[in-house]
């Protein structure tokens, strides 16, 4: 006999979040690591709070919420408090009760400049690696360097002349036919010592062999050979020079917390005089790919077994650009400056540490 339907125009549920969520989820594990991340944050987030005042929202549910816009690919903030009224799984990791309304997106617009900052997300970032090497996840000797391009929030069109007035228009003193108008670069020389973006002054033009040229920053992380764990990172304007300058300022970090032997892997970029000498001033030996021409390493080098080991290794480090840009924000960017770039490139370095970590942990070797 069919049963008839029931609808019910409101109803009482005796029930918490915490039943609603399956013990084994995956989101489970990330949680209590982000939750042990925020305790060690909380003096650094009670510091940006005066004590008079009404009460904001508490700057632990803004993070979380800005991790699972990077964990599941939600494409902006607008879209993520709209996921936050529905799907009860993204409210219980956020920590909003269901009796609490979600909030406007434009709160993290104003809390951008006080709690999404770079300094909270390296704060962030160094405590989740803390976690890792509590764990003794991360090797101590032998880490891989590399960047990558980061698309601005910024057209080509808004690239203009320097000297040019409010940069409206497709050329100087003439105004824009229309909300988009045609403009026609063929034979106009533009670069970044002459042009700058007039939507995102710090991004640069900058060009992908076999790909065209377009406004970017550029990333940059150093990953240990273990795990593939990153262990720093850094973003830069897409200078031509950024990578070698930036992976050795990460080096020079990186050699304040240990004076032991350290090797480095990398692409055949940075296969240059200066970035091998800069590595051997700092004890570091350059595991870079060789070159044909204007090859900067020799034998002394390249006949030890580590360097070829090294070099395999060095393309676990692609794993994580690949995840940044496929499933993280970072395949084009929805906020424009460096700060705020950087706060979102950090944020997305330490969403992905959570995921390894996650994995790293469920084997019963490591529990």
């Amino acid at each position: 006999m069919r049963g008839g339907e029931e609808r019910q125009e409101g109803f009482i549920l005796l029930t918490s979040l915490e039943d609603r969520v399956p013990p084994d989820h995956p989101l489970r594990e990330i949680r209590r690591i982000v939750d042990r991340a925020l305790k060690e944050l909380s003096p650094l987030l009670e510091a940006r709070y005066d004590e008079r005042g009404r009460h904001s929202i508490p700057p632990e549910y803004l993070l979380r919420a800005q991790l699972i816009q990077h964990l599941y690919a939600i494409p902006s903030e607008r879209r993520l408090c709209e996921q936050l009224e529905y799907n009860l799984l993204l409210r219980w990791f956020v920590g909003l009760p269901l009796c609490e309304p979600v909030w406007h997106p434009t709160s993290f617009t104003k809390n951008r400049d006080r709690v999404l900052t770079s300094e909270v997300a390296e704060a962030f970032f160094c405590a989740v690696r803390g976690q890792a090497q509590a764990k003794k996840l991360l090797s101590r000797e032998h880490f891989s360097v590399d960047g990558t391009l980061i698309e601005a929030a910024a057209s080509l069109k808004s690239f203009r002349p320097r000297e040019e007035k409010g940069g409206e228009g497709p050329g100087a003193g003439v105004p824009p036919a229309g909300r988009n108008p045609d403009v026609d670069f063929r034979g106009e020389r533009r670069s970044n010592a002459t042009h700058c973006s007039k939507t995102d002054p710090d991004a640069r033009l900058a060009k992908i062999k076999g790909k065209e040229a377009k406004l970017s920053y550029r990333g940059h992380v150093l990953s240990e050979n273990r795990h593939g764990l990153l262990v720093d990172c850094a973003l830069t304007p897409a200078t031509g020079t950024a990578e070698p300058e930036a992976a050795l300022a990460l080096l020079a970090r990186r050699r304040e917390e240990h004076t032991g032997k350290l090797t480095v892997g990398a692409d055949r970029g940075y296969n240059t005089r200066g970035f091998v000498m800069g590595a051997r001033e700092l004890r570091v030996t350059p595991h870079v790919a060789r070159k044909r021409r204007f090859n900067a390493i020799d034998a002394r080098t390249t006949s030890w077994p580590g360097y070829e080991l090294s070099l395999r290794r060095r393309k676990v480090i692609e794993e994580a650009f690949g995840w940044m840009k496929t499933t993280g924000p970072l395949r084009k960017l929805l906020h424009r400056g460096l700060a705020k770039v950087t706060a979102i490139f950090t944020f997305a370095c330490a969403a992905y540490n959570l995921v390894r970590l996650r994995t790293l942990l469920a084997e019963p070797a490591l529990r």
